[in-house]
């Protein structure tokens, strides 16, 4: 009894015990839920209309489209290409879910035999870029897409060397036929909403009389910007009630964020710069003392590799190729800047002569079991042509075919690299004469080159290049970061950096309304590791250092607020607001002065400008000089006033107050009125407007947009 009585005695602190561990044990299963949420939530780059698409399947669609890109001779795209690549795949996979469901609901859809008439039509632009397009027509044939879909059955069921190349195309070609049905099922949803938009003979005659009713009118003016801003007495609710009066106006779809931030580019030193004037003046000493142009252009380490060959301007960086009329051959410039490209150059004209563009030529290839035995038998082949064999007979016997092949400048003078033998031939074929035959003695045997004709004769350079871009080096890029470095650390609060900047050499910026679509901060290249960052971090909280750009940006980004999605709060857009409502109250000024008024004369009486305005129609808004502000409510006062009369009332504009008296009311010269084409003109408005119809569907689909938090 006792002891029961002890445990009694322990009853309140067993209880707290008891409750503590409950707690804990419902707190770790509620982290658990919360840390599992968020996994989650990482996982998925968004939803529409309730479907979510995660990281994985997104990815895929990224990837089909890389290898679209790919057939498509579109491969190693810049960081701007592949943001404005992956936006394409995420708004198209949008468009496709709001459309099939809309589609879903009316039944529409897109049959095989809709397809099959499309490929037969083969007028769809999709089409013109896949590899089923006749080269002689330039129109794509749908035989020649059947017979490869055959030839591709076969070689999946039997194998094949080509069947990797096949599979590549294969798969291009289920990329547009998915992307043709979409596109089909769109355009088919978006003419029935086209095709519910009429129009009426009454509506096209009051169409066509507003856009070609002109009238003159004299105009008196009282600008809003007479009235001094103190005069205008503006409360908060006066704000608060225009805010509550056009609240739809501020509603934006997605968040945005303000941020303030400083963005340092690291720029080469008077030091760099003298070290890089130093290389560049010996490569052209070097240069001027005929050392070699190859040795010169590898020493300096120069952009443009020098390859020894007659190359036209077009191959030449255009600042280079600009200086080559001003210089004699032999001639070597002095260092100069390219500020376009921020280079130093140097430049030397070897040569300048008159080339053919395009040499046509056929070729002999000799060989043999040693170097010595091709040698001397195209020596024989040579001594046979002089002596009157025939080009193409020796060629056949030889069991070559005599392929006549044009070489092209444009197919060598751009290549980075090129080889003896290479460089050899082109040199060559470039020095010969029409129907001269040559023996080319290159590394592994011979060539018998032959010209057969030579066209479009231009001017061809051989120039040796030093380019060197005006770079940092890396002391001045440590000395630059430790400084960055030293100002981040030493001040964690936002009024400390703007405090504190101009004392390290910065400056800070803002920026209002980021969203997350802009792929980047400030409009600098690689910092998508600080939008994440702005993306997830609270008011007040300053971020990490980043290293951006072309690896010469440094930056620190604060976040200064968040504009969730919805409406915004009325603080947020006081601005625009008191613009507004002072605009409103200088005119009920104004207005003031101006009302009773009856004519022109008692209007400049109240202090009014007076101006001649012509050509005013209903369809087109007034330019007041007199104000500098476009008015359309005067053009619409203007259009409902009969020749002759006073505006009944005084005119609130953009710009100021009006009244006016119309002095002449004309139809335009050779404007004659035709019904129909007028019922055709509204009714293409209208379908442009409802073209728009995918904003509406947007907005109802609530699609969440996760991707700026992931940096894929």
């Amino acid at each position: 009894m006792a002891a029961i009585g002890k445990i009694r005695s322990w009853g309140p602190a067993l209880v707290a015990v008891i409750g503590l561990a409950l707690f804990a044990f419902i707190a770790e299963e509620l982290f658990r839920s919360c840390e599992a949420t968020n996994n989650e939530q990482r996982q998925q780059v968004g939803q529409v209309l309730g479907e979510k698409i995660s990281v994985q399947e997104f990815q895929e669609l990224i990837n089909e489209y890389q290898e679209v890109l790919k057939l498509q001779g579109r491969d190693n795209l810049t960081e701007e290409e592949q943001n404005r690549m992956k936006d394409q795949v995420w708004n198209t996979f949008v468009q496709n879910k709001i459309i099939e469901k809309e589609a879903n609901k009316l039944g529409l859809t897109v049959t095989d035999e809709e397809l099959q008439n499309i490929l037969v039509e083969g007028t769809n632009p999709m089409l013109l870029n896949t590899p089923f397009v006749d080269e002689q027509t330039r129109k794509f044939n749908v035989q020649s897409l059947r017979q490869f879909l055959d030839n591709y059955k076969t070689a999946r069921a039997q194998g094949g060397q080509y069947l990797d190349q096949m599979q590549s195309i294969y798969m291009y070609w289920q990329w547009v036929e998915k992307s043709l049905r979409q596109q089909t099922l769109a355009m088919k949803y978006q003419s029935l909403i086209q095709g519910s938009l009429l129009s009426n003979p009454i509506s096209a005659k009051a169409a066509f009389d507003n856009q070609n009713t002109e009238s003159s009118i004299l105009l008196a003016s009282m600008p809003y910007s007479g009235v001094n801003d103190n005069d205008v007495k503006i409360e908060d609710a006066d704000l608060k009630a225009k805010y509550n009066e056009k609240k739809e106006m501020f509603k934006q779809q997605v968040e945005t964020r303000d941020i303030k931030y400083v963005a340092y580019q690291v720029l080469p030193s008077e030091q760099d710069r003298a070290e890089l004037m130093q290389t560049m003046t010996e490569a052209a000493q070097s240069l001027t003392e005929g050392t070699s142009p190859a040795e010169v252009v590898r020493k300096a380490q120069s952009q443009v590799a020098y390859q020894g060959l007659p190359v036209t301007r077009a191959a030449l960086p255009t600042d280079i190729a600009r200086r080559l009329d001003s210089m004699s051959v032999g001639q070597t410039s002095a260092p100069f800047e390219t500020k376009s490209d921020n280079t130093l150059n140097v430049v030397k004209l070897i040569a300048k002569t008159q080339m053919p563009d395009s040499i046509e030529y056929s070729v002999i290839q000799v060989g043999g079991v040693s170097i010595d035995a091709a040698r001397k038998t195209a020596d024989s082949i040579m001594t046979a042509l002089k002596a009157g064999s025939v080009f193409d007979s020796i060629a056949s016997k030889l069991g070559q075919e005599n392929a006549k092949t044009w070489l092209v400048s444009s197919q060598y003078q751009n290549s980075p690299v090129i080889d003896a033998d290479s460089k050899t031939i082109i040199n060559t074929i470039n020095g010969l004469a029409k129907n001269e035959t040559k023996n080319i003695e290159l590394s592994g045997g011979n060539l018998i080159v032959k010209v057969t004709d030579r066209r479009a004769m231009v001017d061809k350079y051989d120039v040796a290049i030093v380019k060197h871009t005006i770079d940092f080096s890396q002391q001045t890029y440590s000395d630059a970061y430790n400084n960055f470095s030293k100002y981040v650390s030493e001040n964690k609060k936002l009024e400390d950096l703007e405090k504190n900047a101009a004392e390290f050499g910065f400056q800070v910026m803002e920026r209002n309304d980021l969203a997350s679509y802009e792929h980047g901060v400030a409009g600098i290249r690689a910092t998508r590791e600080a939008l994440k960052w702005i993306f997830e971090a609270k008011p007040g909280n300053i971020s990490p250092l980043y290293e951006c750009g072309n690896n010469d940006r440094l930056l620190v980004v604060a976040l200064t607020k968040v504009h969730p999605e919805g409406y915004r709060d009325w603080e947020s857009v006081k601005d625009e607001l008191t613009q507004e409502v002072q605009r409103e109250k200088k005119f009920e000024k104004l207005a003031e002065q101006l009302n009773g008024v009856k004519s022109i004369d008692e209007a400049k009486s109240k202090g009014a400008r007076i101006d001649t305005i012509s050509q005013i129609t209903f369809s087109a808004p007034v330019y007041v000089q007199a104000t500098g502000a476009s008015e359309p409510a005067l053009s619409g006062a203007v259009s409902a006033t009969g020749k002759g009369e006073f505006s009944k009332n005084v005119v609130k504009g953009n710009g100021g107050a009006y009244c006016f008296q119309v002095l002449d009311q004309t139809q335009r010269q050779n404007a004659n009125f035709n019904a129909k084409s007028e019922e055709s003109r509204l009714q293409q408005q209208a379908m442009q407007a409802a073209s728009r119809f995918m904003q509406e569907l947007y907005q109802k689909a609530k699609v969440v947009d996760n991707r700026y938090q992931l940096l894929f």
